[in-house]
């Protein structure tokens, strides 16, 4: 009953209030019979130690609950900028998301990262401004903030009863009704009540408003306003969903989740207003054989077509591979084929999981979401289809690390228990990558922020038993080129008695920034055989990844193969491969090397008075100011600055700011580092 289910994603800045939200969605479905805190540690959806301990969301956690006979497949998302990929892969294969604003902050700059990640996979949302009942709360400021920042079309379906310390409860523009709740039963009980004379100027001000938003999408409605009808509630519903699933506008609810306020009004707008699996365009797939792009219609009587949007390590059940399916039906005990590794992976078991306990499922159908036990090489974005119709569902983007730390094992013991647990971490984490330093021997693991890779590292410690040490945190470089230059390389060897040898000539050039690496083959294809084109490709590649002076991955290279010199008595993959690499380093050094440094984009937030002090830090560090915002009760400082500079930076503010600043840092760009290392 593909109608009957809602695939839905929690997305907001830190502290906005995502996983209250959640646990109360859950407390209110009957998912849970007591209320969890986050403050108390004892969150459903955080259930890892480190999220207990600090507060915060660090893996996104799935769920399935249901409401009004309807099934609810919750996502709950990390709101912190360092783990933004576990959004990225979540917003992926969701139908509709639910986006949190905090009624104090608005929209905040991970909101900001969040908008866009879904604007990017045209997922339709509906936004619930929580915090109703904190000092400074704005219901009308918050969605003025959506409008002016995203150029989003905000539609009111409900507006707050008081604001902060007098917030009562919502007033229901749809069907003009006041709804409060009873705080006896946790807000479980909650009633409606004709709106009062003194508020229902506003009620029907505001839902004039809405109507008119409405009016301009739908036809049927204006003719009924025009006509001076009033509009059922079920036609004013119907089109509202409409307009969601269209992207046309958002609709705007509030409440306080914390206060139990607000809550199951949201499922209802959950289920009377997002997507449904089969209402949202087909996903797109390219075909392997036929070469070509195709559509995956979202049909359970379909061929299979799944796709691996996360992998969580279980000590007793090995990989837990979380699979969205696009199409088809699949059950425990059969096979599936990893189009991308060409490979038949078995499914052991498929379970539905409830944060990080699971129960087993007899199938999975289109639509739907689950957890398979048993598939030995899945990786995160990795499809899972048949045979005879290898297709590939899209590649999920992940952005670059920026920071890294030193790994050395305590005994030689655990030196191989240190390259399982990395190999295990680095599966789940796309953005967690490892390397070994060729001059130092030391593994080098590389994140996305002081804060991942502290996360990581204790995990590593914790929950593997790895005896490691950790050294100080590092800025992860990269290398490119500033001029075009060309190089020609013979190599010749006796190698076993035998005469090889090869020659390579190639070019390199920079590229515009940010646009990555590129091999372009220049030569005909008749002057040497197929493997030897690919030997040096292969060489190439290779170079990227270990960089020019300093050993840092290349980026912004186009390398062009101009001619190869090809004997066949004495050619081998092994001499092009060795002439290649060696072509390679002396071209780009003839090319004008430059270092590139990660700067970063730096969000501070901070009260008034303390604005100016902040200001200078960031200046001191060799940052730029680009813009400040101001907000009911803080400030909002916007700013570029080198990572190199920003360890310590939190030290630093929280003493100027009297504790009160806080900041978040993003990757902005690489650009060239003056003087060298």
């Amino acid at each position: 009953m593909l109608d009957k289910m809602r695939n839905i994603g929690i997305m907001a800045h830190i502290d906005a209030g995502k996983t209250t939200t959640t646990e109360r969605i859950l407390f209110y479905t009957g998912k849970i019979h007591s209320i969890g805190e986050i403050d108390d540690g004892a969150a459903t959806m955080d259930w890892m130690s480190q999220e207990q301990e600090r507060g915060i969301t660090i893996q996104s956690a799935a769920t399935t609950t249901f409401w009004r006979d309807f099934q609810i497949n919750i996502i709950d998302t990390p709101g912190h900028v360092d783990f933004t990929a576990e959004v990225e892969r979540s917003l992926r294969v969701l139908d509709g998301a639910v986006a949190v604003l905090c009624a104090v902050g608005g929209v905040q700059p991970q909101t900001e990262t969040v908008w866009r990640q879904a604007d990017q996979y045209h997922v339709p949302r509906i936004c619930f401004v929580n915090k109703m009942d904190r000092v400074g709360a704005d219901f009308f400021s918050a969605m003025e903030d959506v409008r002016e920042k995203f150029s989003a079309k905000p539609l009111p379906v409900q507006i707050p009863i008081g604001q902060g310390a007098d917030f009562e409860g919502v007033i229901d523009l749809i069907s003009m009704k006041e709804i409060r709740w009873d705080e006896e039963s946790e807000g479980e009980k909650f009633f409606y009540s004709d709106i009062a004379p003194e508020r229902l100027e506003e009620a029907a001000s505001w839902r004039e408003k809405a109507l008119d938003v409405l009016s301009s999408y739908s036809d049927e409605l204006t003719e009924i306003l025009l006509e001076g009808q009033e509009p059922s509630v079920d036609l004013v519903k119907k089109e509202i969903r409409r307009g969601v699933i269209a992207r046309d506008f958002v609709p705007f609810l509030c409440g306080s989740a914390r206060k139990n306020k607000g809550v199951q009004p949201l499922l209802d707008a959950v289920v009377d207003y997002l997507p449904a699996p089969d209402e949202v365009p087909a996903a797109s797939a390219f075909h392997a054989k036929k070469e070509t792009e195709i559509s995956v219609p979202c049909k359970p009587d379909g061929i299979p077509v799944g796709l691996v949007f996360k992998i969580q390590y279980d000590r007793e059940a090995g990989s837990l591979c979380y699979v969205r399916m696009y199409s088809g039906k699949l059950k425990p005990g059969e096979q599936a084929y990893n189009v991308g590794k060409k490979k038949r992976e078995r499914i052991n078991r498929i379970l539905r999981m409830h944060s990080n306990k699971s129960e087993p499922m007899d199938s999975i159908s289109a639509g739907d979401i689950g957890v398979f036990v048993g598939l030995k090489f899945a990786q995160t974005g990795d499809t899972l289809a048949s045979e005879g119709m290898p297709v590939l569902l899209e590649k999920i983007n992940f952005p670059e690390p920026v920071i890294s730390v030193a790994l050395e094992p305590k005994t030689l013991s655990d030196r191989d228990k240190l390259k399982d647990t990395l190999e295990i971490l680095a599966k789940e984490d796309p953005t967690f990558t490892c390397r070994e330093d060729s001059e130092t021997g030391q593994l080098v693991v590389s994140g996305m922020g002081e804060l991942h890779l502290e996360v990581l590292v204790k995990r590593m410690l914790e929950d593997f038993k790895v005896e490691a040490r950790v050294g100080a945190p590092q800025v992860t470089y990269r290398e490119s080129v500033t001029a075009a230059a060309e190089h020609t390389e013979h190599f010749s060897k006796t190698l076993a008695g035998k005469e090889t040898s090869a020659a390579v000539t190639l070019r390199v050039e920079p590229e515009e920034r940010g646009s990555g690496n590129k091999f372009v083959n220049a030569v005909r294809k008749s002057e040497a055989p197929e493997e030897i084109f690919a030997a040096i490709e292969q060489a190439v590649q290779s170079a990227f990844a270990s960089g020019i002076q300093y050993g840092y991955p290349c980026v912004d290279i186009c390398v062009t193969l101009e001619a190869v010199e090809y004997n066949e008595t004495e050619a081998t993959t092994f001499a092009f491969e060795a002439a290649t690499s060696m072509c390679f380093d002396e071209a780009c050094r003839k090319a004008s090397p430059e270092l590139l440094e990660p700067v970063m984009n730096v969000d501070i937030f901070c009260p008034k008075d303390f604005v100016g002090d902040a200001m200078s830090q960031i200046t001191q560090r060799g940052g730029l100011i680009s813009s400040l915002e101001s907000k009911p009760s803080t400030e909002l400082v916007h700013a570029k600055a080198p990572m190199a500079k920003m360890f310590g930076f939190s030290t630093a503010l929280r003493s100027v700011t009297q504790g009160r600043g806080s900041f978040s840092l993003s990757f902005s760009h690489f650009e060239v580092k003056k003087g060298g290392l």
